[in-house]
C-alpha cells in the first residue's frame, strides 16, 4: 500500500511540473521577426564582417535570405535601411541609390530623419554593401511591370560599377547580380540582347577562376539559347565549357535541367532522364521553389514516356504537382491505353499549355509509342487480323501506313508475328509460356554459373597445409646464420669490410 501511495504522489508531482512548464511557455511571448529595414541593416553588417575578416561564409549567409527578404521589402523599408547604413547626408553613394526609388512622402522622410539621428556610422560602408542594396532594388523594381525598364537601366549601371571595382570579395554577390540581370532582360527587354554581355563576363570569370559567377553565367547563356530554340549552340557551349564542381546545388539543379532539355531534343532520352533526375534531387524543396519543381517534372514525365516507361501514379498526386501536371496525366493515360483517338483529343485540348511549356514537339513524338502500344494490345487479342482492321482500330491514314508500322514493330521486337502480304493480314504467333524448355535451360545456366562462382571462391580461400612452417624454418635459419657471423666478427676471424657495407 505504501508503494502505491508513493507512486501516486510521484505521478501527481510530474503532472504538476508539466502544467507549470506549459503555463511558463504560454506566458513567454514568441520573439517577433525583424522588420525588413532591420534585416537589411543586419545583412549589411554581416557583409562588412565578411570583407574585414576575409570569410565568405557571412556573405553566403546573407544571400541565403535574399529570396524571402525581397518579397517583404518596400520603398519605406529601403529608405529607412539606407538612411541607417549611410549616416552622411551628403554621401554620393547614398544619393545614387536613393535616386532609383520613388520620391519619399513626408511621413517617410521624418521617419528616416529619426533613424539618422539615432544611428550614425563613422565611416562609409564597403562597396559590397552598395552592390547588395542595388541587387535588392533591382528585384523590387521587377515586381511592377511599369518599372521593368528602370530595373534594366539599374542592372546595367550595377554591372558597370561591379566590373570597375573588380573585388574578389564581391564574387558571391556578383553571381546573384548576373541572375538579376537575366531576369531584367527577360521581363524588360529581349534576352538575346544580353548574350554578348554574358559571353564577355563568362570569359572573364573563367580567367579569374570565379566559380560562382561562372556557374551563374553558364546557366544564363543556356537559358538564353534554349529560350530561342538554339539547341545546337547550347550544346556547343556545354562541350566547350566546364561547369565548376564547387557551384551551389541551386546552380547545379538549373544546369542539369537545361542539359536534360537539350538531350531530350537530340533524341538522347537516357542522358536526358539522368540529368532531369539529378535536377530533381538537387532542387530546393517543392514549397520553396514550386515553379522550378513543376517545370522539371513536366519534362521528366515526357522523357519517361518517350523511353517506353509509364510514370508512377503517386507522382501526379503530389500537392505541388497535382494541378500543374493535369494535362500530362491525360497524356499518360492515352499512351498507356494505346488509344490514338484519345491521344489526339488530349493533344488538341492541351496544345496551348504544351506550347507554353515548350514540350509540344516532344509530345508529338509520342504518337509512335501510342501506336506501338495499340499494336501490342491487338496482337494479344487476335491470332490473325487484317491490316484494314488495324488501320480502322488505330485510326491510321492508310493500309500502307499500317503495314509499315506493324513491320517496324515486328523488327523492334514489340510483337511476335509475320505479315502475309498476299492475303493482307497479320498472323500473331502464340506466346510461349513461362515454363517451357528454353526457360528451364536458361535457369539451369544461371544455377551452374552461381555454383561455379561458389566453388572458385572456396578454392581461392584454401591454403596449402604446413605452408607457414617453411617460412618459419627459413626465418630461423637466417637468424642462426646471423648469430654465427656476429660471433666470428667478435672473435676477429672476419672483418666488417669483408662482408660489405650493407651488413
Amino acid at each position: 500500500m505504501a508503494d502505491v501511495e508513493m507512486k501516486s504522489t510521484d505521478d501527481k508531482t510530474k503532472v504538476k511540473k508539466e502544467e507549470d512548464n506549459k503555463e511558463e511557455s504560454k506566458e513567454q511571448p514568441k520573439p517577433e521577426p525583424p522588420t525588413p529595414a532591420a534585416e537589411i541593416k543586419s545583412n549589411a553588417a554581416q557583409i562588412e564582417r565578411a570583407v574585414s575578416t576575409l570569410e565568405p561564409r557571412f556573405t553566403h549567409r546573407v544571400l541565403r535570405s535574399l529570396t524571402a527578404l525581397r518579397k517583404r521589402v518596400d520603398d519605406a523599408a529601403f529608405r529607412t535601411a539606407i538612411d541607417g547604413i549611410y549616416a552622411k547626408a551628403d554621401s554620393p553613394t547614398k544619393k545614387s541609390i536613393l535616386s532609383w526609388l520613388p520620391a519619399a512622402t513626408s511621413s517617410s522622410s521624418g521617419e528616416s530623419m529619426e533613424v539618422d539621428s539615432a544611428t550614425k556610422t563613422p565611416t562609409e560602408p564597403v562597396p559590397e554593401v552598395e552592390i547588395y542594396l542595388r541587387l535588392l532594388i533591382i528585384y523590387h523594381l521587377l515586381k511592377d511591370q511599369s518599372t521593368y525598364e528602370k530595373a534594366l537601366q539599374l542592372a546595367h549601371e550595377t554591372v558597370e560599377k561591379m566590373q570597375a571595382l573588380n573585388r574578389r570579395s564581391m564574387d558571391a554577390i556578383a553571381a546573384k547580380v548576373w541572375f538579376a540581370v537575366q531576369r531584367a532582360y527577360e521581363l524588360g527587354g529581349e534576352l538575346a540582347d544580353a548574350r554578348p554581355l554574358f559571353l564577355a563576363a563568362q570569359r572573364t570569370a573563367s580567367l579569374r577562376h570565379d566559380d560562382e559567377a561562372q556557374a551563374a553565367l553558364i546557366n544564363c547563356l543556356l537559358r538564353s539559347y534554349i529560350q530561342y530554340s538554339l539547341y545546337d549552340q547550347a550544346d556547343k557551349l556545354v562541350s566547350k565549357t566546364t561547369f565548376p564542381t564547387s557551384a551551389s546545388n541551386a546552380q547545379f539543379a538549373r544546369y542539369h535541367y537545361y542539359l536534360g532539355r537539350i538531350k531530350a531534343v537530340q533524341l538522347n532520352y537516357t542522358d536526358a532522364h539522368t540529368n532531369l533526375q539529378q535536377a530533381i534531387r538537387r532542387a530546393p524543396p517543392p514549397k520553396t521553389a514550386p515553379g522550378f519543381y513543376q517545370a522539371v517534372h513536366k519534362y521528366f514525365v515526357v522523357v519517361e514516356l518517350l523511353m517506353g516507361d509509364i510514370p508512377d501514379r503517386s507522382l501526379f498526386r503530389h500537392q505541388v504537382l497535382e494541378k500543374a501536371l493535369g494535362a500530362y496525366f491525360d497524356t499518360v493515360k492515352a499512351v498507356r491505353t494505346g488509344s490514338l483517338v484519345q491521344f489526339q483529343s488530349t493533344l488538341s485540348k492541351h496544345a496551348s499549355q504544351f506550347e507554353a511549356d515548350k514540350t509540344y514537339s516532344l509530345i508529338v513524338r509520342l504518337r509512335q509509342n501510342v501506336i506501338k502500344t495499340g499494336i501490342r494490345r491487338l496482337s494479344l487479342s487476335y491470332s490473325r487480323i487484317s491490316l484494314r482492321d488495324i488501320c480502322v482500330k488505330l485510326n491510321l491514314d492508310s493500309e500502307e501506313d499500317a503495314e509499315y508500322i506493324v513491320g517496324k514493330a515486328i523488327r523492334d521486337g514489340v510483337i511476335e508475328g509475320r505479315i502475309v502480304h498476299e492475303k493482307g493480314w497479320l498472323e500473331c504467333t502464340t506466346h510461349k509460356n513461362n515454363y517451357g524448355p528454353e526457360v528451364s535451360e536458361l535457369f539451369g545456366r544461371r544455377i551452374a554459373f552461381c555454383l561455379n562462382l561458389h566453388n572458385q571462391s572456396v578454392k581461392a580461400m584454401r591454403y596449402p597445409l604446413n605452408a607457414h612452417r617453411k617460412e618459419l624454418d627459413a626465418a630461423e635459419g637466417a637468424r642462426e646464420r646471423e648469430k654465427e657471423l656476429v660471433k666470428e666478427i667478435q672473435e676477429g676471424d672476419i672483418d666488417q669490410d669483408d662482408l660489405g657495407g650493407d651488413f
